[in-house]
């Protein structure tokens, strides 16, 4: 069986793949499945490493963007697109694969295009509540439609749409808090603040925590993701700011793999993030208490309105970036932390909200739509 992933060049969608691929060959294994071939097809080589070692074959076909705004750069991307068309088509034709799983974004266009001209079975993942562009589309043509937050049911159809949660790859899960700690040299038994802006950062986080680390640091520790291109600028800033106070409770770090992520969420009693689906869904199979800070003018505003949904279970609680000042997130760091008993309610929420499992009901409906067809 060959099972084609696609999707745009983002950490969002990209690492719910791996979590779907890891447990595709699990189950394989198990059900003594012994033919499975995996391929990625992607915009870039965002990932690529990755996906190598994974052993799925990777597949860089370009495409363009369309951006949100008038731009000479829209028209070339017209023709990117179209030649990435054409690319993702022949090679979808030399592979053939019995299945399709797109996570959308514009990246998926090429796979998506192939599966409608060869008919081949599409599953595809919208992890936001409000469907991007893409997804939209293929929903059209999909054979399973798979959702993160219920309130993006209402864009596709009805018999084919589940509410699936998002992949999350397992290994990001469990560990030991006191290990974890140690592992950013935590040795205080103070709260622990964990501080993540995704993937790549978040200057407008990175410059409120700037603002109140002083404050911050005489009642907790911090660990603060702050993106690789600003960690040393964040690094330099804090060294000045912290030189008389206590530097060794703040602990930055660039980027977060795996192993340092379990470690970061193990560690922490409360979590400062974005609001992208996989960041929320995160934090949830954490069971963590959160402060979620939307990012301005993201695409169809998602992830306000992820914020705002998530939070409408009781596990989160919002600033909006146009309101973040440093006092703010400082006062509703401290609001939170001194509450024990609505960070209980909070953590029972998110773990009422996570659904681990999502990655396994996915794999387990591609290998069935795979083996048998749309039936």
């Amino acid at each position: 069986m060959r099972i084609l992933f696609t999707g745009g060049g983002t950490g969002g969608h990209f690492f719910p793949v791996v979590a779907v691929a890891r447990e595709l060959k699990r189950i394989a294994e198990e059900e003594q499945i012994l033919d499975l071939e995996l391929y990625y097809m992607g915009p870039d080589d965002f990932g690529q490493e990755i996906i190598t070692a994974e052993d799925i074959f990777f597949f860089r076909v370009g495409t363009g963007k369309m951006r949100r705004y008038a731009s000479i750069l829209n028209a070339l991307d017209i023709v990117k697109t179209f030649f990435g068309i054409l690319n993702g088509i022949w090679k979808i034709f030399l592979v053939m694969p019995d299945v399709i799983f797109s996570k959308g974004g514009y990246g998926a266009v090429p796979a998506v295009a192939g599966a409608i001209i060869f008919r081949i079975p599409l599953i595809i993942h919208e992890s936001d509540s409000i469907p991007g562009k893409v997804n939209k589309f293929s929903g059209r043509f999909a054979t399973r439609v798979a959702i993160a937050f219920s309130s993006s049911a209402k864009f596709f159809p009805k018999e084919k749409t589940a509410l699936v949660g998002i992949p999350i790859r397992k290994r990001i899960l469990g560990g030991n808090p006191v290990q974890a700690k140690e592992s950013f040299s935590i040795f205080s038994d103070l709260p622990v603040i964990g501080i993540i802006g995704a993937s790549q950062g978040s200057q407008k986080i990175n410059e409120a925590v700037l603002g109140v680390l002083k404050e911050l640091t005489e009642e907790f520790e911090v660990i603060h993701q702050t993106g690789e291109k600003n960690f040393e600028e964040v690094k330099g800033e804090s060294s000045v700011t912290l030189q008389f106070a206590h530097q060794e409770r703040y602990h930055p770090v660039g980027f977060l793999d795996e192993q340092s992520i379990r470690e970061f969420y193990a560690a922490s009693n409360l979590i400062i993030s974005r609001a992208g689906a996989s960041s929320i869904f995160e934090i949830a199979a954490w069971a963590k208490p959160a402060i979620l800070v939307p990012l301005l003018n993201s695409a169809q505003e998602h992830q306000m309105k992820n914020a705002y949904d998530y939070a409408a279970s009781g596990a989160a609680d919002i600033v909006e970036e146009g309101n973040l000042t440093p006092h703010i997130l400082l006062g509703e760091i401290k609001k939170l932390i001194e509450d024990k008993e609505n960070m209980k309610r909070m953590s029972e929420a998110a773990q009422h909200f996570s659904r681990i499992d999502s990655a396994e009901i996915i794999a387990r409906e591609l290998l069935r739509v795979g083996l048998h067809g749309k039936a």
